[in-house]
């Protein structure tokens, strides 16, 4: 049996380089009325500033972003097509359509309706009608739909949010946290291109009925392209954005705020300070080596870590607080290793803010070693378990 535990090793060239730059949120004099906030860089998730990003909230129709994201998986695998039509059922109408006062599309009853339509009735339109509608047509039932909708979460690493229905009805067991949901953006911008384009459209009209997006950061001048805002009154106000600028996007997940326009402020104010403040910096390359891990019984004693690719830091431009960085995995691990195995997490802290997390592989394969060598490495961690038992004790 290998005995295990939990390794961290620093990285010296984080400790040593780059620390001129980095300095907290708060300490540059950031901040915002929103109790519970993160904006992170799309491209690595490197994370700019944060506030209670892993509360427990209200989603309200941010929930349609994980509804949209069911239904580009569905249009990409090929189950489904844009042209397909979904029934605008008497559940989907009622709850709702016209009779529910809510957000709607404002569909016909019985009629039968393209899936293209439904994802601007449900993106644009924030239709739940729309969503009602996605929901049935693609599960049978829209409680058949949310429990996919949670279990989709799981499969992305959203390991804190559970959605109970597809258009955000006030429901104290469905729960999201900023964090997941700025992951769930990042998520759904980078694989399904060419269907994000609808949360930018800015207008919608079905039924002879149009309406603009409502999502008020589209009509700003910083490069707003989507996603989703939301309201209940168990919720605030919440929005979930991404803009671009100069080729670097950013997204932000923002609830509670008390008002519309606080809502609208904050987020662009948070944006503007995102796109000022910080500039981006490579340090490791693809594939090149980051550190090493320990072997047990192998041909060889450790093993060179890489990440995938390359791993970039958003630099602030004042300075102030360091950055630190860790390799954190559990090992020693044991041969044979395999080339490309997901062994551990590379964490880079700014001050207090962990900024950024990136799995890391090994750089090649180790296979097992003579007796001898399997001995040998018994007897170190066995005697390394042995220390670290007695010089912790009390």
């Amino acid at each position: 049996m290998v005995p295990v535990s939990r390794r961290i090793l620093l990285i010296p060239f984080l400790l040593s380089g780059f620390l001129a730059g980095p300095i907290a949120a708060r300490a540059q004099g950031i901040d915002t009325s929103a109790p519970n906030v993160i904006l992170i860089e799309a491209e690595t998730g490197g994370v700019l500033f944060e506030k209670n990003p892993d509360a427990p909230v209200i989603p309200a129709s941010t929930a349609k972003i994980m509804t949209a994201e069911l239904v580009f998986q569905n249009l990409r695998e090929g189950r489904i097509h844009l042209d397909d039509t979904f029934l605008i059922s008497e559940t989907a109408w009622r709850q709702g359509g016209a009779p529910s006062r809510g957000s709607s599309m404002y569909a016909a009853l019985n009629s039968h309706v393209r899936v293209e339509d439904l994802i601007r009735g449900l993106v644009i339109d924030s239709g739940n009608d729309a969503a009602i509608a996605l929901a049935e047509g693609l599960a049978g039932s829209e409680g058949a739909f949310a429990t996919l909708m949670t279990k989709r979460a799981r499969e992305l690493g959203l390991d804190h949010s559970v959605f109970t229905n597809a258009w955000g009805r006030g429901d104290p067991d469905q729960l999201v946290t900023a964090r997941d949901m700025a992951r769930l953006a990042a998520h759904v911008i980078t694989t399904y291109p060419d269907y994000y384009k609808y949360f930018g459209e800015k207008e919608f009209t079905w039924n002879k009925i149009r309406q603009t997006n409502r999502n008020p950061l589209l009509t700003m001048d910083f490069g707003a392209d989507g996603l989703k805002t939301g309201n209940i009154d168990a919720s605030g106000y919440g929005l979930v954005g991404s803009a671009v600028q100069n080729g670097e996007r950013l997204i932000l997940a923002l609830y509670g705020a008390k008002n519309a326009k606080e809502r609208a402020d904050e987020a662009r104010r948070l944006f503007l300070w995102g796109f000022r403040s910080f500039t981006t910096k490579t340090v490791y390359k693809a594939n090149e080596t980051i550190g090493t891990a320990r072997v047990f019984g192998g041909a060889k004693t450790d093993v060179d870590l890489v990440a995938h690719r390359d791993i970039k830091l958003l630099i602030p431009h004042l300075g102030g607080e360091k950055f630190t960085g860790k390799i954190v995995y559990t090992g020693p691990l044991p041969a044979p290793v395999e080339e490309g195995q997901q062994v551990g997490q590379l964490i880079i802290r700014r001050g207090t803010l962990d900024a950024l997390e990136i799995p890391l592989y090994t750089a090649e394969a180790v296979p097992q070693g003579p007796l001898p060598r399997r001995a040998l490495d018994a007897g170190y961690e066995a005697g390394v378990l042995l220390w670290r038992k007695y010089m912790t004790k009390p």
